[in-house]
């Protein structure tokens, strides 16, 4: 702690990203994750993961955030001792005698073993902060091991292995890549008539992605033709580039071509989020973001499961937030005929209630997102293919979707196992990106901030789409809605700062806009 102290007036707070902020006033954080991280091993009794990153956030920021032992992420519960050690003073007694009361509380002793894997990505200050929380946590008695360079999902995938006695794969960055690898080349050599995918390029936003990419590409150099842009030998990380970039501002980023390729993504700068895109003839730029990841992965597996003639002895859902375009909602539902359920806005609601499903199915609307299968439908589709009794064609659909299986990282989104998966369900498909993308037609949305003094004025109901407060605001929200042709609306307060945020669809980007406008203005009204 002398080493590196507390900054005066600094307060940060434990969410859904970890700990995040610029990367020089971190390090006093690391040595306390150091800590949290072994208590959370003692008590689990299990490999607990430190993950050094900033995701998409600009070069100089970095963070660090725990992995449970599944894979998942951080039990919510203990993002409340994360929050009360980072509000400590900067005084060792306080601080040791926080730790001695919270080791007390959770019947852990100081020499109980722990396990605590640790790796970052590539900027700068990451080698040093991962450091600080070694040597934190070992002060408590705790065996590390040091992945160094793993995109995030890579970790979440090595940290669960390591807990199940690599069930699910070996715990080695050479274990994920034959496992999703080996599974791509078996699911395309199985198929009569697989042709081999487009060509790809691929912004990698010139984050960690990048290195994992080529060694990618030289596993499956003859099965898929890609190439990397944006691969940090220039231009910053995260700098006009990556999938949020894409995502944000609807266009294509920079050092990228937009002239010599069928199709492209962008990954984000640790690679859990996956964006597509194209330039049609008319050169417009057509994205492919959540949605669309969801109806895809959807309907590959439905159709696979309806000829493995599984469909009836599954319970298979989509699952997404109020922020999923109306007409992928009614797509899935109405021509799928897949359940959708919709859940409060943020990843942890949408892999909770995904384990409700032996298929559960989810994205974000920035890329990230994946698919969990439980154990019940494995058992199943294992039991199919191995049945002599069932057609060729019964057993190679039951054997297709096993191997897909493997291509999945069922821990977390992860934007490398999700563009295998993609390739290969628009290879098996047949399915050109224009023709992924006209599936159906997005309605045009239009989502706006409103400032307003105190957040919690505004509440809500049944998963973010109703509003209960302030009075009569829901009712205002319903009389404008019925003005426009599958019109939608809703508001909901920031998690993190005074704004409200009214997302509204429609038929056109104009009634989209006046909808969205006319929302906003009520809201400034009720909510003064």
């Amino acid at each position: 702690m002398l080493e590196y102290p507390k900054p005066c007036g600094i307060i940060l707070g434990y969410g859904t990203a970890g700990f995040r902020t610029r990367a020089d006033i971190l390090p006093w954080i690391m040595i306390r994750i150091g800590l949290l991280a072994s208590l959370r091993s003692k008590v689990k009794q299990a490999c607990i993961g430190a993950m050094i990153t900033a995701s998409h956030n600009p070069e100089h920021d970095n963070g660090v955030k725990l992995i449970d032992p599944y894979g998942e992420m951080l039990d919510q519960s203990w993002e409340v001792y994360a929050n009360n050690l980072s509000s400590l003073d900067d005084n060792i007694h306080v601080l040791w005698d926080y730790l001695e009361t919270l080791m007390t509380q959770l019947n852990v002793q100081l020499n109980d073993k722990a396990t605590v894997a640790i790796a970052y990505d590539t900027r700068q200050s990451s080698p040093l902060l991962s450091n600080i929380v070694k040597r934190a946590a070992e002060i408590l008695n705790t065996n590390i091991m040091n992945f160094e360079l793993l995109t995030t999902p890579q970790l979440h995938y090595t940290v669960r292995c390591y807990n199940d006695n690599e069930v699910y794969g070996r715990y080695t960055e050479a274990g994920y890549f034959d496992k999703i690898c080996t599974a791509f080349r078996k699911l395309i050599e199985m198929t009569p008539g697989a042709k081999h995918s487009e060509e790809l390029a691929i912004d990698a936003a010139n984050g960690i992605g990048a290195q994992k990419l080529v060694y990618l590409n030289q596993r499956l150099s003859d099965l898929l033709k890609i190439e990397i842009f944006n691969d940090g030998t220039k231009g910053h990380l995260n700098e006009k580039c990556g999938a949020d970039y894409v995502k944000l501002y609807q266009k294509a980023p920079d050092g990228l071509p937009l002239t010599n390729y069928p199709k492209y993504c962008s990954i984000d700068g640790d690679a859990d989020r996956l964006i597509y895109y194209f330039i049609d003839e008319n050169q417009h730029f057509h994205m492919l973001d959540g949605d669309r990841f969801s109806v895809l992965f959807a309907s590959f597996i439905s159709s696979k499961l309806k000829k493995a003639k599984l469909m009836d002895q599954v319970k298979m859902g989509v699952i997404q937030t109020a922020y999923a375009n109306g007409s992928s909602t009614n797509y899935i539902v109405n021509t799928m005929k897949v359940p959708v359920a919709c859940v409060p806005t943020g990843v942890k609601h949408l892999h909770h209630k995904a384990l409700d499903y032996d298929i559960g199915i989810y994205f974000e609307a920035n890329g990230h997102g994946t698919v969990l299968f439980s154990d019940n439908l494995k058992s199943k589709v294992k039991a199919a293919l191995e049945d002599q009794n069932r057609t060729d064609e019964e057993r190679l659909a039951a054997n297709q979707l096993h191997v897909f299986i493997d291509i999945i990282n069922e821990t977390v989104g992860d934007a490398l196992a999700d563009l295998l998966a993609t390739e290969a369900i628009l290879c098996l498909m047949n399915l050109p990106i224009e023709g992924w993308l006209h599936l159906y037609n997005d309605l045009p949305q239009r989502q706006l901030k409103v400032a307003i003094k105190d957040r919690t004025m505004i509440q809500t109901i049944d998963a973010e789409r109703r509003c209960i407060a302030p009075a009569h605001l829901q009712d205002c929200i319903d009389e404008l809605v019925s003005k426009y042709p599958s019109g939608r609306s809703f508001v909901r307060p920031s998690g993190t700062e005074d704004i409200v945020r009214v997302y509204a669809e429609a038929v056109t980007q104009a009634d989209a806009d006046k909808l969205a406008d006319d929302v906003r203005k009520i809201v400034e009204e009720l909510a003064k």
